[in-house]
């Protein structure tokens, strides 16, 4: 499952128990977070700590070195142990957006899973930052997660449309700077409708005044010849609100993924 969480923004408190409420009831065995804020500064706040309390979730987090501004933060929660996470950064572009990939290396009961999440720049014409970005973040997919194991697991708000270069490029439909992979997108294989995730329909995304779109995906590397790694489901989730109150304003993804053939 991925989720932006809008870091504090709006009414974090009663935002927060929504979130925690939706985590709880979709009960996903691995989740990327973005925008997830902890801070030094003045009441020290900890959205990991205040959102993971009581779940019983393992987790890692990540940030940029020298990220300021706009919180670009991620975090993974796993079912089971993490063996290990990196974070890892990623270029801006020559913009003032500082962006990073967090990886774990999951330790479920039927594998090594190669968990990452990311956040890439949002700017509806920085489509040339997130191609540039997202060549790196394959780039560390493959480092990290030989082709021998489990299919590895990418999730997050890439602030891209499905027919965008960035995401034609993740599904094998185009290359970038004479490089080819191939992700399967879960929700363009197996889910329904639009798959909307930024939506006006959501009072917190109207806000932004920016058109109705899908950004936020998982994927999975493939093709795996065990049958690992297989979208089996998806759909669009935390889209309608709790108690009159949507938790954030982006709606997520979930997914179901075969764990053998």
């Amino acid at each position: 499952m991925t989720l932006n969480i809008w870091n504090r923004s709006g009414p974090w408190t009663d935002r927060r128990e929504r979130i925690r409420t939706a985590i709880k009831d979709l009960s996903p065995d691995l989740l990327g977070l973005q925008e997830v804020l902890r801070t030094n500064e003045g009441d020290k706040l900890d959205q990991l700590a205040e959102i993971s309390e009581g779940l019983g979730y393992h987790t890692a987090y990540g940030r940029h070195p020298d990220e300021r501004g706009h919180p670009v933060v991620n975090a993974i929660f796993s079912r089971w142990p993490i063996a290990k996470s990196e974070v890892i950064t990623l270029s801006s572009g020559g913009h003032e957006e500082y962006r990073c990939l967090v990886f774990a290396e999951v330790e479920a009961p039927f594998a090594k899973v190669p968990f990452f999440t990311t956040h890439l720049n949002w700017k509806l014409h920085h489509g040339h930052v997130r191609a540039l970005q997202i060549r790196e973040v394959a780039s560390h997919v493959k480092r990290l997660a030989p082709l021998a194991g489990f299919p590895p697991i990418l999730v997050g708000d890439f602030n891209a449309e499905p027919d965008s270069d960035e995401m034609r490029f993740m599904r094998g439909l185009s290359s970038l700077g004479g490089e080819s992979v191939y992700f399967a997108d879960c929700f363009h294989l197996t889910g329904s409708g639009p798959g909307g995730t930024f939506c006006r329909r959501n009072p917190f995304a109207a806000i932004a005044r920016e058109p109705d779109r899908r950004i936020d995906y998982v994927y999975v590397r493939g093709p795996d010849d065990r049958g690992r790694g297989e979208p089996l489901e998806a759909r669009v989730c935390c889209d309608q609100p709790i108690d009159g109150m949507f938790p954030t304003d982006h709606f997520g993804v979930i997914a179901t993924i075969a764990t053998a053939g």
